[in-house]
């Protein structure tokens, strides 16, 4: 996503809503596209200014953040020196570092508005540099401040009306549980430290040195060491468990608790670990105004609060301190529902825009996903240098180690042990690495390009934004079973599901998408009887993988180009070269006298969803374009065994026996483009949904599509030379990076 611009201006009528920034030119994008950039970065369009109101900030960390104008719903006007169109100014809660935005405000008459982090903020921590998904927005106080009144103990005490809410509330609480999920998501889901027992477990919650929450919180430094008495006190015989602060943890604050000493009776969790999974191991919490105590409130936990956090007061904890202020009795799920649904601003971390809390949850749950199962050390094998920094982002995580290697012995040297991971790109692993792991029964987990792969070739070197983990096999290896085909066997595919994948084939269609989308669109002339059958054969590269095996029968161009020709000797048979045997970078090109016996046209330049537009059938060997086909309702005969054959969606001249159930289109797409693939995209920087990749590349190609024909072809299909120079550029980048 591109960022609109924030700058400084000296004129407060100035905004700081760059005009360049909002709206790159279609030239622009060009030169900045995947064909000239080597990270492939794929610009959607940029938010429009959300409304007439501007708010000045006077933090830089507050300009920085991304997506701040979604976040604000307002152009934002960094320091400014006067008021000129400015509406309100914002500042960070009410830190010390806010003193001059508090002051300009009040000079000029105009609101103050108190920014924080929303309560689900981000999958990695805020002091690493994470972003965040969601702030709030307070114009009355601020929530963790219980000396004033706040917005949010506005709505509390009776000044909005929550029950309309409280569905919405119930399902947000449910995914959270589900999800486990919590301000900040990175951290595994550890054991205890202690065998289980049958003995009561407390957690006490500890927080950082000088967190405003506290000193606003109508309590102090003594409050943590006296709750833990009253912990100890209160709870004879359990086992006390103190959680560290995760930015203490990180080794980035200090904490009050980090001294106590552990004993019989008492833990020190200094390990990072999920909340909710901590949270659900005990029988009773006690915080100072730490988040937790709402989270364990959400899993039905008691809560004591030695210090006056936005969730007590209302009747569910048991409370140590007072604030006369709050007057109403609230459930936890009203409380929820203001805090959670209406007092936060949301960002949909996919697009940049105005989200809801429903959008973040699914990013957050995305990323958790993924980031346990990348937990552990994986060795990699037969990933070309180029490919490593593509891949290490869909294989990395918080709690993984990537170790590349050559061959098994220098994964031995490097510490490879039977309860490694074993990753291997295809099936290119050193054959002394496939004999270990069967020896060791040791699964390799295979990795791939995905079907909707990028804007440029992978022989091009182009970054992939989606790549396939299989854990069984691999797609294109049809003599194992895979991931994908015991998903398409075996998989229920629920409504909502199959509805989403029917949007998903229809946005890809709409946009004329395919795995590459590097060719240009144009009309394929067709000089034929109106009555002749019209066929493509895609080219394929003859040494692939999926060739190699996935064929019994035919395994070449020419072999395939000539049984379609025999058993359709009156049909107008279009010819399509691939495009890395056309770039010149790999095997299976068709001699020219071939050529003319067999087909009626060769189609060098119009791209493949032109292709299929001008034709009633596909035949291919194992082509992905048969796919491309099948999502655009066309007849695919198929002559090896490509993933999407043996469903019954296909005519198929091999037979593939695991193969046994019968598919709707549907179907295949959910389990091919939905569940199968990991999607990650340049910005964000995160595991994505296909969705989000279909739009970014489909914003992209809109854009080269309005340009002049030459520059088109110069965006989607670079010279010779400027393929080369850029692939020397990333070898020499891929080798200085190791």
């Amino acid at each position: 996503m591109v960022q609109p611009r924030r700058t400084e201006v000296s004129g407060g009528a100035a905004s700081a809503w760059s005009k360049t920034g909002m709206r790159r030119t279609a030239y622009s994008v060009i030169l900045h596209s995947p064909n000239y950039r080597h990270d492939a970065i794929i610009f959607g369009p940029a938010p429009s200014a959300p409304s007439n109101n501007m708010i000045a900030v006077f933090s830089r960390g507050i300009a920085r953040i991304p997506h701040l104008e979604s976040l604000l719903g307002a152009e934002v006007c960094v320091r400014p020196s006067g008021p000129g169109r400015v509406t309100a100014v914002a500042g960070w809660g009410w830190k010390k570092s806010a003193d001059r935005a508090r002051a300009f405000a009040a000079r000029h008459g105009l609101p103050y508005l108190a920014l924080e982090d929303g309560f689900l903020r981000s999958f990695g921590l805020g002091v690493a540099g994470a972003a965040p998904l969601s702030i709030v927005v307070d114009d009355q106080g601020i929530y963790y401040d219980a000396t004033r009144p706040s917005r949010l103990e506005s709505w509390l005490n009776g000044a909005a009306d929550l029950a309309a809410l409280l569905p919405e509330a119930r399902r947000a609480m449910a995914l959270i549980r589900e999800h486990r999920l919590s301000k900040y998501n990175h951290a595994p889901e550890l054991p205890l430290p202690q065998p289980p027992s049958k003995r009561p477990r407390v957690l006490v919650v500890d927080q950082t040195l000088g967190d405003m929450s506290i000193s606003l919180g109508l309590a102090d430094a003594s409050s943590f060491s006296r709750m833990l008495a009253a912990a100890r006190a209160e709870n004879p015989g359990a086992e006390v468990y103190v959680k560290l602060h995760p930015d203490v943890v990180a080794g980035k604050k200090a904490g009050h608790l980090a001294e106590v000493a552990a004993d019989a009776d008492t833990v020190i969790l200094r390990d990072d670990m999920n909340p909710i999974a901590l949270l659900e191991r005990m029988d009773r919490v006690y915080v100072v105004s730490s988040q937790l105590g709402f989270e364990a409130l959400l899993l039905g936990k008691p809560v004591t609060c030695f210090g006056m956090p936005f969730y007590a007061g209302w009747g569910v904890t048991d409370d140590r301190a007072v604030c006369p202020r709050r007057t109403a009795t609230r459930s936890v799920e009203e409380i929820f529902a203001a805090a959670y649904l209406l007092y936060p601003r949301y960002l949909d971390p996919e697009t940049g825009r105005p989200g809801t809390i429903f959008d973040v949850i699914e990013h957050l749950a995305l990323q958790k996903r993924f980031a346990a199962e990348n937990s552990g050390t994986m060795y990699c094998f037969g990933f070309q240098r180029w490919k490593r920094r593509y891949v290490r982002p869909f294989l990395q995580g918080p709690n993984c180690r990537l170790v590349f290697c050559r061959s098994l012995a220098q994964a031995r040297r490097r510490g490879l042990t039977d309860s490694d991971k074993v990753v291997a790109w295809g099936r290119n692993e050193p054959a002394e690495v496939t004999a270990w792991a069967e020896a060791a029964n040791v699964p390799i987990w295979r990795v791939e390009d995905g079907f909707i792969r990028s804007v440029g070739l992978g022989s091009d070197l182009i970054r992939p934004l989606s790549l396939v983990v299989d854990k069984r096999g691999i797609y294109f290896d049809p003599s194992r079973p895979s991931d994908l085909e015991q998903l398409l066997n075996h998989h229920e595919f629920d409504p909502e599901l199959l509805a989403r994948a029917r949007r998903l084939r229809e946005l890809i269609v709409q946009a004329r998408l395919t795995k590459y989308n590097t060719e240009l669109h144009r009309r394929v002339e067709v000089v034929c009887s109106p009555s002749a059958k019209r066929i493509l054969v895609p080219g394929q590269v003859e040494d692939d993988a999926s060739i190699r095996l996935g064929c019994t029968g035919i395994r070449t161009n020419e072999g395939l180009l000539a049984a379609v020709r025999a058993a359709n000797p009156q049909a107008f048979i279009i010819y399509k070269p691939h495009p890395d045997t056309m770039a010149g970078n790999r095997r299976g090109a068709v001699a020219p006298q071939a050529l003319l016996r067999l087909c009626d046209h060769v189609e060098t330049r119009a791209s493949v969803v032109s292709c299929l537009d001008a034709v009633d059938e596909i035949h291919t060997l194992t082509s992905l374009t048969g796919f491309d086909g099948l999502l655009r309702n066309k007849t695919v005969v198929t002559y090896g065994a490509p993933f999407y054959a043996g469903w019954g969606l296909t005519q198929d001249k091999q037979e593939i026996p695991r193969r046994t159930r019968r598919l709707t289109l549907d179907e295949l797409v959910a389990g091919a483009l939905l569940l199968y693939p990991r999607y990650r995209a340049a910005r964000p920087d995160a595991f994505v949904k296909p969705e989000a990749v279909v739009s970014q590349i489909a914003a992209y190609r809109g854009a080269v599509e309005r340009l002049p024909d030459k520059l088109m072809e110069r965006a989607l299909l670079p010279g010779y030379w400027v393929r080369q120079c850029r692939k020397a550029r990333l070898l020499l980048e891929g080798w200085a990076r190791g």
